[in-house]
């Protein structure tokens, strides 16, 4: 059961923009920091900064393979999580670009 300042935090870190375009992405795909970079626009560290925030919040989970992190969705203590998916815009046509980049495969 969440309590009060768990649920106020969580909608607080949904407020943002950018955690929200993260989100969508992610509900596409396991992506890594590199890749979120990319698309984003916005540098290593302040994606590093987003996922912190969305890890603590266990929004997101972590897997690590070598020197590299991907992140893909978590969320299981929100009973609501899966709802707000549901409304975020489908973001495959940024995950296909990345991909025709050549850049979806440099993590791997």
């Amino acid at each position: 059961m969440l309590n009060w300042e768990q649920l106020a935090e969580c909608l607080k870190i949904l407020g943002d923009k950018t955690r929200l375009h993260i989100l969508s992405l992610l509900k596409e795909d396991e992506l890594c920091v590199c890749e979120l970079v990319e698309i984003l626009q916005i540098s290593q560290p302040a994606v590093s900064q987003h996922m912190r925030k969305l890890k603590t919040a266990k929004l997101v989970k972590e897997r690590r393979n070598g020197q590299w992190v991907f992140y893909s969705l978590d969320g299981s203590n929100y009973p609501f999580f899966e709802s707000i998916l549901e409304t975020l815009p489908d973001m495959q046509k940024e995950i296909e670009e990345l991909k025709k980049k050549g850049l979806r495969v440099l993590c791997n």
